[in-house]
């Protein structure tokens, strides 16, 4: 029952207080595209710059999640959308921590991207469109998925037989099929370092 829910979050410390003691400003870095984009391979190169730069960060990735905490869902659009939002509340969890979140997700629709916004909050909601074209992520096709769907093996499989909506308005547009995974790696690092950098007191 709602009504006998009560949170404490105005007893906790403050995220100021966290981000202080990190040095650094928290954010959620949202990662969408196709499967095969580089989505998870751009953010574990990243979450190694960044920490080598001293930033606290931790990634949150499509297939480590589905294996953990959201084991029970399908791939739905029903499952799908509370796939996100479940991954949205925890980001904005670590976000209340002070750390810097690598969210790497299809995140296949307009919608679910917004769900996510709104959770996380406009103003710390970083969305980065791993830019990809389908016939180069299937071409890649490291995890042998696009194939699979292709001979109806794996159903709804975005880009295939399931919708993708790419972003019109994402606050980084990386174009990855003929840019290395350093370049692509160096082109976001460059554009969330003054966001993620504390002021000096």
């Amino acid at each position: 029952m709602a009504e006998n829910i009560h949170p404490i979050f105005n007893r906790l410390l403050q995220r100021s207080d966290k981000e202080q003691q990190l040095g650094q400003k928290s954010k959620a870095l949202w990662f969408t595209g196709l499967s095969g984009s580089g989505k998870s391979t751009i953010a574990q190169h990243l979450e190694r710059k960044l920490y080598n730069e001293g930033f606290f960060v931790q990634v949150l990735d499509g297939d480590n999640i589905r294996a953990g905490i959201n084991n029970n869902l399908s791939f739905s659009p029903e499952d799908r959308a509370e796939n996100i939002r479940r991954i949205a509340e925890i980001a904005k969890l670590y976000l209340n921590t002070g750390v810097i979140t690598l969210n790497s997700f299809i995140s296949p629709t307009k919608a679910i991207r917004a769900k996510a916004k709104e959770i996380i909050g406009a103003e710390d909601f970083i969305e980065i469109f791993i830019n990809t074209p389908l016939e180069v992520c299937e071409a890649r096709d490291v995890k042998g998925l696009y194939k699979k769907a292709r001979k109806g093996e794996i159903k709804g499989f975005t880009g295939i037989d399931a919708p993708y909506e790419a972003p019109e308005t994402p606050a980084l547009n990386v174009k990855t099929a003929k840019k290395s995974i350093d370049k692509s790696v160096e082109e976001i690092f460059e554009y969330i370092f003054p966001l993620i950098t504390a002021e000096k007191s």
